[in-house]
């Protein structure tokens, strides 16, 4: 028998959203395990009186839910967490709670980015994966990609007071030197390869481990070609390491001074030989082990990394502007990246 088509919605439902999704559910059980680690922090972020604002815990999932699901803006997210049953659940408001404005929401993740809370839920989820053994203490690989920078070319109109000394050869003034962005002055023009156009863009960096392509280390500077191998030395200070390791890299990162800095450093540089006019700074004694080409396979990793920041992420064009803010968003999406790496992993979803 054909049911009938009402358009009555029920008065009454006593269906609750546990019923509905699993209870065991693999990330947001991650993610609570992060966030109650920081409940310390969180402690210290607010003064004892006042009206109460937004848990940052909630803040916490609902910024993850945007990066899984690659929301595009935070009245979209306000949007759709008004009627997804599963998104009010992951947050944690119930079915009858109305969701924050836009403007409070984006005023509330402020304090987050003052205290810095981006680093430390990445450094929790990275704790994590050391407590599942996820992680190799010894082998490492490390690359860099041009994020755009929320700004046009339109944008990038000479500085009132350029300087007399450049960043270019000799002190030799550059484009970046006496130009800059209107909209966001931390973005420079720079292009990767002679094939595509320069962008205003930021570079960001990422430091992996080579077991299971985990992110250990992250961090967002400004573009020029130095960029890359400069990043290396800050981020190796995010690992902890005792004995001798290796890092694979291509060959932008082939340089006689970024070679002998890592090898002071008590780093092997497994990096990838320069073919071009130059001579290459890694000759017999790193590529005759075997561990060299093992380490030039397991870097490529990192661009899956890469697609998946930029694509799921929502980081091939940022939409926020400010290095600062650009590198919180990045080292937040690498959290949630490593969230999803280590809820595959885990024997429950085996």
């Amino acid at each position: 028998m054909r049911g009938q088509d009402e358009q009555q919605g029920w008065m009454f439902s006593y269906v609750s959203a546990e019923e509905r999704i699993p209870a065991d559910h693999p990330i947001r059980e991650l993610a609570n395990e992060a966030l109650e680690a920081l409940t310390g922090e969180f402690e210290k972020m607010y003064p004892d009186f006042g009206r109460p604002s937004i848990a940052p815990e909630k803040l916490l999932r609902a910024m993850l839910l945007q990066v899984l699901y690659t929301i595009r803006s935070e009245r979209q997210l306000m949007e759709q967490m008004d009627y997804n049953i599963l998104y009010r659940w992951f947050v944690g408001l119930r079915i009858d709670e109305p969701v924050w404005d836009p403007s409070s929401f984006s005023k509330n993740r402020e304090r987050l980015l003052e205290h810095e809370v981006s680093a430390s839920f990445f450094d929790r989820v990275r704790h994590l994966a050391e407590r599942d053994r996820l992680l190799s203490a010894e082998h490492f690989s490390v690359d860099g990609t041009l994020i755009e920078a929320w700004a046009s070319r339109k944008s990038f109109q000479p500085r009132p007071e350029p300087p007399e000394r450049g960043s270019g050869r000799g002190g030799k003034l550059q484009k970046n030197d006496t130009h800059g962005s209107t909209t966001d002055p931390d973005a420079r023009l720079y292009k990767k390869s002679f094939a595509t156009e320069p962008k205003l863009c930021h570079f960001g960096h990422v430091l992996t481990e080579n077991r299971h392509g985990l992110v250990v280390a992250t961090r967002v500077s400004a573009a020029s070609p130095r960029a890359e191998r400069e990043a290396v030395s800050e981020m190796m200070k995010q690992i902890r390491r005792q004995k001798r390791i290796t890092l694979g890299a291509d060959k932008a990162y082939d340089d006689a001074h970024f070679v002998d800095q890592m090898r002071t450093l008590g780093v092997t540089p497994h990096v990838a030989q320069y073919t071009g006019q130059r001579s290459s700074a890694i000759d017999r004694r790193t590529t005759r082990h075997a561990g060299y080409e093992k380490s030039r396979t397991r870097r490529k990793r990192i661009e899956q990394i890469f697609g998946w920041l930029k694509t799921v992420g929502g980081l091939r064009k940022t939409r926020h502007r400010g290095r600062l803010l650009v590198e919180s968003v990045f080292t937040f999406a690498c959290a949630v990246y490593n969230l999803v790496r280590i809820a595959n992993l885990s024997p429950k979803s085996a």
